[in-house]
């Protein structure tokens, strides 16, 4: 009923265009259905007619909330002030603690009760009335009782990477060598340890180099995501990090593989609130060992966007080596393929054949076109009654079908590889693309 009644509206719409009370209607209705990207559009066409209507606004605004746009809510949430409905000043509270601007999250929260007493948020109390103290003392201690949570010993090596040679011999240099080879790089000057930045479009492998990297080694390897970081409690997302590192000097040789490097590295330039900004200066005091030792600890970190991050991080003795992980090359993604095509029912597959007409798909991508082989398969053999194997005729419409997702990535690449490479760090992107500069 809904759906037809929202239909009947946009066809009045076409109808008069320029009806701004129908067109709010719509997009409020569409709000309500929580079909967040056709709101969107109908609210910035009202805004587009009639700018600064506050009805638009506050709905824009809860739309990017839901959608997890909080930066862009926050935007119009500050230019309607105090203007707002309850319920919409409860959104701009949790995107504000989202985007890590806590006392300014909790002044509002406090003027919010003020205003209305005996009102209660039950998330927004949790969030603000929990001892930060006690929560981040069990934290520790969970750590120092069960670190095996974060750590393992990987047994993958760089045999066990296909392709990929001049990462492998970039790190080898850097990590490997001077672990199997002390004496010789101390002569030199040189000790073990230090940082290397993974960069690359996503799915091309970077936290498996980085585990191999630990497996070549027979060391421990920890793998941190920001969200194993980040606490909405200000500093204990410093208190998380330096134990993070402290456990790492407890177990070298140890790889220390930090993930979404470019959130935890983020400009410092860029940021509005200063929370982030001290996680990131105690994220460079750990990496130059200013309270602790840092030989024998390997740090490793990955990010699709190695643009946004800090300049302060690319320093020598921090990530002095930044490593561009590029597709997988033809050698690689005939040995992906024959692991992914192991143990599974397949006929007269032609692997080079098929790694040929995947150039640019990352490894991620690979395993998209066996699943949609493999689910076409399956479609087929439930029908037949009988299993029917998997041949290169399958692979290669499974491969007309998946587009390679680096191209995205690329195509932002190659502006920064042109335009911002002063230093040529990203000659490696021209390089794969074929550009000369």
């Amino acid at each position: 009923m809904n759906e037809e009644l929202i239909k009947n509206l946009l066809e009045a719409l076409d109808l008069s265009p320029k009806n701004i009370p129908l067109r709010l209607q719509v997009a409020e209705m569409l709000l309500k259905d929580k079909r967040y990207d056709e709101a969107t559009e109908q609210y910035l066409e009202v805004l587009h007619l009639n700018y600064g209507n506050s009805k638009a606004s506050i709905g824009l605004a809860s739309c990017y909330y839901h959608m997890h746009k909080y930066s862009a809510a926050i935007i119009i949430y500050e230019q309607l002030g105090s203007d707002l409905p309850k319920a919409d000043k409860i959104q701009y509270i949790k995107c504000l603690v989202k985007e890590g601007s806590l006392p300014q999250a909790q002044d509002i929260y406090q003027q919010l009760l003020s205003e209305n007493p005996g009102f209660s948020d039950m998330e927004l109390d949790g969030m603000f009335r929990i001892s930060a103290g006690n929560e981040m003392d069990s934290y520790l201690e969970d750590l120092e009782e069960d670190e095996t949570y974060f750590m393992e010993k990987p047994t993958t090596r760089f045999s066990d990477v296909g392709g990929m040679q001049k990462v492998k011999e970039e790190i080898a240099i850097k990590i490997i060598q001077p672990m199997q080879n002390p004496d010789l790089y101390k002569a030199f000057g040189k000790k073990s340890g230090g940082g290397i930045l993974l960069f690359g479009p996503p799915g091309c492998g970077k936290t498996f180099i980085a585990k191999a990297t630990a497996g070549e080694i027979d060391a421990k390897f920890i793998s941190i995501g920001l969200h194993d970081i980040l606490d909405m409690w200000i500093g204990n997302s410093e208190k998380n990090l330096h134990e993070v590192f402290e456990m790492a000097r407890r177990n070298k040789p140890c790889v220390l593989f930090f993930d979404e490097a470019d959130a935890l590295g983020a400009s410092r330039s860029d940021l509005k609130q200063s929370a982030l900004r001290h996680t990131i200066n105690q994220f460079l005091a750990e990496l130059d060992g200013v309270s602790s030792n840092n030989e024998g600890v390997l740090i490793l970190a990955a990010t699709n966007a190695p643009w946004n991050i800090d300049p302060a991080f690319r320093r020598p003795g921090r990530f002095d080596r930044i490593i561009f992980v590029a597709p997988p090359d033809l050698e690689a993604r005939q040995e992906i393929f024959k692991s992914l095509l192991k143990d599974k029912p397949v006929q007269d597959i032609d692997i080079t054949k098929i790694a040929q007409a995947t150039a640019e798909f990352s490894g991620a991508d690979l395993n998209a076109v066996i699943d949609i082989a493999v689910e076409e398969k399956l479609r087929v053999s439930l029908q037949s009654g009988k299993l029917d194997p998997i041949t290169t005729k399958d692979l290669l419409f499974a491969i007309k079908k998946h587009k390679p997702t680096t191209l995205e990535w690329f195509a932002s690449a190659r502006n920064y590889a042109l335009y911002a490479n002063e230093s040529g760090q990203y000659n490696d992107i021209l390089e794969y693309l074929k550009i000369k500069k």
